[in-house]
Formats: structure tokens, C-alpha cells, sequence
């Protein structure tokens, strides 16, 4: 299974995760594909130097309802990013856009209010095919991607609320 993306820009240690805290919010829908993406999400996570013990699971029942739980992780103050993992897959029928969409948007909408890394980790694919190939198949997983984003984005912020004076989470 290849766990990481072919263009992972965190491929090597350059950004590390020690003390750093995740939260992995994680869809119950396709749960073929969606512990493929928690798998490499939290493998990514610790090839970069976060502790097991600092990564939290949160499942939830679909793509739908990750904005609704990323929302309430953001309101504890406990994580330094949230990562969002789901698969919406295309039907017969206009459901496919909706959900895609609107977890999207409220992904985005989460972490615009709390000032806080909030990953998109959702695919959105025509077929059960093309999800396995992006969750560990020749497309790389994507789970790994959103954990790479949130590592990234996670000490960007550190390092941006230091410089203007703002708390981070182990300083509240």
C-alpha cells in the first residue's frame, strides 16, 4: 500500500510535529476507504515526530457532519490542527454535489472562525476505483496529504502567533 502522496511536500523531517497536537476527525461512510485515509494520516503524523498519545480520533457517521465535529474540536482549545477525513463517491442522483460541497464549505467556514488549521481530507471521486487508488493506491493517500497540510499549517500558525503575540494552544 503506498501510504503517502507522490508529490508529498513533507517527505522528509524538514517540519516536525514534537508537541504538536492533532485531532483526526474521521467519516463511518466507506469505511474501506475512510481507515485507509486515518491509517496514513496518522502515519504521516508520526513520521514527523508526533507522539501517538498526541493524535485523538473522533469518528463520525459521514461527510456531512466533519464541519459539525471539527467545530466543537476547534471550541476546546486542545489541538493545534484538525484533520477531516471523508469520501463522498458520485451516485445516481444530485446527493454527491451537496454533500462534496457542503463539507467543503464548512470545513473552510471552521476554520476561518477559529483561526485554526482545518484540513480537507475528503475525496471526491466518480467511482469506489478511483477513491482506493487516492487512499493508499497509485494516486498516494490523501489521508497522508490532509496530515502533511495540517503539520505544515500547524507550525506556520505557531510560528505566526508568536511573532504577533498571540497564544498558542500550550499557552493557554
Amino acid at each position: 500500500m503506498n501510504t503517502g502522496s507522490k508529490k508529498q511536500g513533507l517527505s522528509r523531517r524538514s517540519t516536525t510535529g514534537k508537541g504538536l497536537r492533532f485531532a483526526l476527525v474521521v467519516s463511518r461512510f466507506h469505511p474501506t476507504i475512510t481507515g485507509r485515509l486515518q491509517k496514513g494520516a496518522e502515519q504521516c503524523l508520526a513520521h514527523h515526530g508526533v507522539r501517538k498519545n498526541d493524535i485523538e480520533v473522533f469518528m463520525c457517521p459521514g461527510a456531512f457532519e466533519l464541519p459539525q465535529v471539527a467545530n466543537l474540536l476547534c471550541e476546546t482549545g486542545e489541538f493545534h490542527a484538525v484533520v477531516c477525513l471523508g469520501a463522498v463517491i458520485r451516485g445516481e442522483t444530485p446527493h454527491f454535489e451537496y454533500v462534496a460541497s457542503e463539507s467543503a464549505r464548512g470545513i473552510q467556514s471552521v476554520a476561518l472562525q477559529h483561526e485554526l488549521p482545518v484540513t480537507f481530507g475528503v475525496l471526491t471521486t466518480d467511482t469506489l476505483d478511483q477513491a482506493f487508488d487516492r487512499a493508499g493506491g497509485n494516486q498516494g493517500n490523501k489521508g497522508w496529504d490532509a496530515a502533511a497540510a495540517a503539520l505544515e499549517m500547524a507550525s506556520l500558525f505557531r510560528s505566526l502567533k508568536r511573532r504577533t503575540g498571540g497564544l498558542t494552544v500550550d499557552e493557554k
